[in-house]
């Protein structure tokens, strides 16, 4: 078999990355629209991903995030995209560069992504600085969906954003 110089592979996979990072673009620029939202799956101790030492003892080997309606400060890099999450009630400030990302969906138009991150350095916990945790901004609701919710009575909140995983979501 002949030597693949061109190393299509990559190419591939730097494409791909190109849309993730053109779509976290366009969601920190102009909001996610419709019912978009994402599932972001990224090692939690590949180098450059900053999280707190809460968080990385809670999601050691890999974490799921979700960019929907709760989250702030969406800043997206050449490398690498930090966001603002609350997680129990206390806010976070993430920093995920793309080399990290296991896999990226969007479930509102089946539309999903899966990165091969086998040769992702890991750094040890030690070496993680804590994220410093930004305050959170409150964002009204539009007039029709406030209508919509005092209408409707809502669960108490459990504070923070919930973590999933998405093998549910995989076909078997």
């Amino acid at each position: 078999m002949a030597t693949d110089h061109i190393r299509y592979d990559v190419l591939a996979r730097d494409a791909l990355r190109g849309v993730l990072r053109k779509v976290l673009t366009d969601a920190a620029s102009h909001g996610l629209p419709g019912e978009h939202h994402f599932f972001i799956t990224f090692v939690s101790k590949a180098e450059g991903v900053k999280l707190s030492s809460r968080l990385l003892a809670q999601y050691p080997e890999e974490m799921t995030i979700i960019l929907q309606h709760q989250f702030w400060d969406l800043t997206v890099l050449e490398d690498r995209f930090e966001v603002g999450l609350s997680f129990g009630g206390i806010p976070e400030r993430l920093v995920v560069p793309f080399s990290a990302i296991k896999s990226f969906l969007d479930p509102s138009v089946k539309f999903g992504l899966q990165f091969d991150t086998s040769d992702v350095a890991e750094v040890s916990p030690e070496a993680l600085p804590a994220a410093p945790a930004p305050s959170a901004v409150a964002v009204p609701a539009p007039a029709a969906e406030a209508a919509e919710a005092a209408e409707e009575p809502t669960p108490p909140s459990q504070g923070g954003a919930e973590v999933v995983r998405l093998d549910r979501f995989r076909k078997k």
